[in-house]
């Protein structure tokens, strides 16, 4: 049956529910228990009241069975007229796969033991006259699945999963920061500058003050200011925005966790992220150990450790005092003439050197640490080695999942830097810097390390999800076509006549 003749017939259905005094779309429906609540412990001839979405409906004369879910299960209906009496049972033919309803009854076990209830009395709550879809897998259907994210929900129960876990992660960040002492904070998303990091931002226009304005790129330079401020540990799970491609681990729109403790560095937050996250595995799973696309990835503390300057020394024999056109060929005595680049600047040529290393990358947290300092404008300088900051970059299953530093708390060496690095930013075009935050700094930030998690991948790595798409509810999507949005209307619709 093509969609549009389903609609029709459900339509129909709809206004014989209201022929029958029955509102089509109901309101509220009190005192429901969920669904595994009834079933664990299951208890015959148990009175239960309960709500949720009608995933099936197989009738056979005055006997109907239907399958009920919520959030937490499913369960079957028993539906007999006789119990019911005639004018509730003509309700119950009308009512579709789809449908929302509320029900009463009694608990019981089938003949062939399965748990059921025993309907007494059923409520509509909702008239779909849209049908589910049969079947929901292959390529297509994935395109599908983002852009109807509301039906995957409905069908889809390891999406579900997904975004019940992705909540749990969250919930357990909060409450591991809480408990040390972190204060969470709300700073601006919409921004006057573009900065805190690097990346081309999306921008907008204040009508009122007639005034560019940007989505924010990171949140770091306002949560610095909390530090001057004299909020000495702030954390702040936050929507950033990078107006940049799309993969399997990019999204334009995406959650970061930011993390800053005064009197810290950028040590106190390689430990900080090894507990935080190994006590989140350890939670989730029961064990450090858990399967990444078909890969083990072990958890357990302490990480490994290795030195980014040390690789890229021992590898491409590349100094941090070397200039663009050095480090360049450098690479390509060893990876070939084929590299393209096109901007000439350091930055450029190690994004190049850090995509080829992370394809060595191990399963297993690894922190990649020294790295050079014309990279991080707002690290600290390690005071033992010129030319290298104090940082970090942790990497799992190949992917970068944290970054963090030694903050730079020296306002006149902050400003110096960052106007070296507008000449070496070949990203965004941008070309101011925030002198309101150095303002800031002027008036004394305390030594403080800063940590910045990427929420969504972590997410990915603890449901085994292969891409990004996957753990964010409505990801970013080009337009459907007029003739992808009618495969999307009639993919491999079901429904259940009669």
């Amino acid at each position: 049956m093509e969609v549009d003749e389903i609609k029709k017939v459900r339509i129909e259905k709809l206004h014989k529910m209201e022929a029958l005094n029955v509102l089509p779309y109901g309101g509220r429906f009190p005192e429901t228990q969920m669904i595994q609540s009834v079933l664990d412990p299951f208890v015959e001839q148990r009175e239960v009241t309960l709500a949720g979405r009608v995933m099936a409906n197989r009738k056979h004369g005055k006997v109907m069975f239907m399958d009920l879910m919520d959030k937490t299960g499913q369960i079957q209906l028993f539906v007999k007229a006789d119990n019911v009496g005639p004018e509730l049972f003509e309700v119950v033919k009308l009512v579709d796969i789809g449908d929302m309803v509320g029900v009463s009854g009694v608990l019981f076990l089938t003949q062939t033991g399965e748990k059921s209830v025993r309907l007494k009395n059923l409520t509509v709550l909702t008239k779909s006259i849209m049908c589910l879809p049969e079947k929901w897998h292959g390529l297509k259907d994935t395109e599908i699945r983002y852009r109807q994210r509301y039906v995957d929900l409905i069908v889809n129960q390891d999406a579900r999963k997904v975004f019940i876990q992705r909540s749990f992660i969250v919930k357990f960040i909060r409450s591991y920061l809480d408990q040390r002492g972190f204060l969470e904070v709300e700073t601006p998303m919409l921004q006057p500058l573009a900065g805190g990091a690097r990346g081309r931002p999306f921008r907008s226009k204040h009508n009122t003050y007639d005034m560019d304005v940007y989505l924010r790129i990171a949140p770091e330079l306002y949560l610095k200011r909390l530090l001057v401020g004299g909020l000495e540990r702030v954390y702040e799970i936050n929507r950033n925005f990078r107006n940049e491609g799309i993969s399997t681990r990019h999204n334009p729109e995406f959650t970061m966790l930011e993390v800053y403790q005064a009197y810290a560095d950028y040590s106190d937050m390689m430990r900080l992220m090894e507990d935080m996250v190994a006590g989140l595995v350890k939670e989730l799973f029961g064990t450090l150990r858990v399967t990444y696309q078909g890969r083990e990835i072990d958890f357990t503390p302490p990480w490994e450790r290795r030195s980014f300057a040390g690789i890229v020394k021992e590898k491409f024999g590349i100094d941090p005092q070397d200039d663009a056109a050095t480090m360049l060929s450098k690479v390509k005595a060893i990876k070939g003439d084929k590299l393209k680049i096109q901007v000439l600047t350091r930055s450029a040529v190690m994004k190049i050197v850090e995509d080829i290393l992370e394809e060595d990358a191990t399963m297993n947290p690894v922190f990649f640490t020294d790295y050079f300092t014309f990279l991080c404008p707002l690290a600290k300088t390690d005071p033992r080695q010129p030319g290298i900051s104090q940082r970090f970059e942790c990497f799992i299953a190949g992917m970068e999942v944290g970054n963090a530093y030694s903050e730079l708390n020296d306002p006149l060496e902050q400003k110096k830097r960052l106007l070296a690095d507008l000449d070496d930013d070949v990203e965004t075009g941008l070309r101011t810097i925030d002198e309101d935050f150095v303002q800031a700094l002027e008036y004394g930030m305390p030594p403080a390390g800063g940590l910045g998690i990427g929420v969504d991948r972590l997410v990915m790595l603890l449901t085994d999800a292969p891409s990004i798409r996957d753990v964010i509810l409505f990801p970013l999507l080009k337009p459907a076509s007029p003739t992808e949005a009618e495969g999307l209307l009639e993919s491999e619709a079901r429904d259940v006549p009669g």
